[in-house]
């Protein structure tokens, strides 16, 4: 048996497919690496895409580190139509009008949603109440109460507004749902809104540009993916330490 000291190290970005859960990432890449010592910081859901990162070996004693960091995310709200998750996973629970509204007004509404705020995180989430996660509470349909959560976002941009749907991109801290984000401006607007596109593409330092998609991931010999590690020097080295 290998002692862990003598097997690679270091944090592996992905660019995560859409229709498939964090977990099946880790298990594609524990395969592939033939090691099971391996993470992932911030989970996405199925539906969203982009980057995922997975901490190898010694590197996840830095994964609560590297969650901590702020994230840019690139995503698609549709106006007029509220879902019982925020985005288009979920069922339709109202569906109404959109206002005839313009560009100006939109971005004065997004602009209420900068800076620091609470935001209160949605029943399907991996947040959990007396140790169960609220989304298997949720499909018991149940529904509780939760805690306000402080977030911050710190700039957002308006890249295109077709109404009913408005591409965003958000720069924002941990714990910040892009969903609950689609869903409140929805309200602020009068007529409803859910998340219908999200991209993960920056947390802290680390961006797509050196991610593997997906599809290689599950072809890569283990020497290439090995290869594409981020070590821990060159994270310390990003961090400033």
């Amino acid at each position: 048996m290998q002692n862990s000291n003598d097997l690679p190290s270091g944090v592996l970005l992905i660019d995560k497919a859409s229709g498939m859960t964090s977990h099946d990432v880790v298990a594609i890449a524990r395969r592939q690496l033939k090691m099971k010592k391996i993470g992932h910081c911030g989970t996405l859901d199925p539906m969203a895409t982009g980057l995922l990162m997975l901490v190898i070996n010694r590197a996840t004693k830095i994964q609560d580190l590297l969650m901590s960091e702020d994230k840019t995310y690139e995503g698609t709200m549709t106006l007029g139509v509220t879902t019982t998750t925020q985005d288009k996973e979920g069922e339709v629970e109202e569906e109404q009008e959109v206002p005839e509204i313009g560009e100006e007004e939109i971005q004065k509404i997004f602009g209420e949603f900068v800076g620091d705020f609470e935001q209160i995180p949605p029943m399907v989430s991996a947040i959990k109440k007396d140790g169960v996660p609220l989304y298997k509470l949720a499909r018991k349909g149940k529904v509780v109460e939760r805690k306000p959560r402080e977030i911050y976002v710190k700039s957002y941009e308006l890249s295109r507004v077709e109404l009913p749907e408005i591409d965003f991109r958000v720069d924002c801290s941990k714990g910040f749902y892009v969903r609950t984000y689609a869903h409140d401006i929805g309200q602020k607007v009068g007529c409803g809104a859910h998340l219908s596109a999200l991209r993960r593409t920056r947390s802290g330092k680390f961006t797509l540009e050196r991610a593997v998609a997906v599809e290689d991931l599950k072809t890569a010999s283990r020497d290439d993916l090995v290869k594409s590690f981020v070590s821990l020097a060159e994270i310390s080295l990003m961090r400033g330490a």
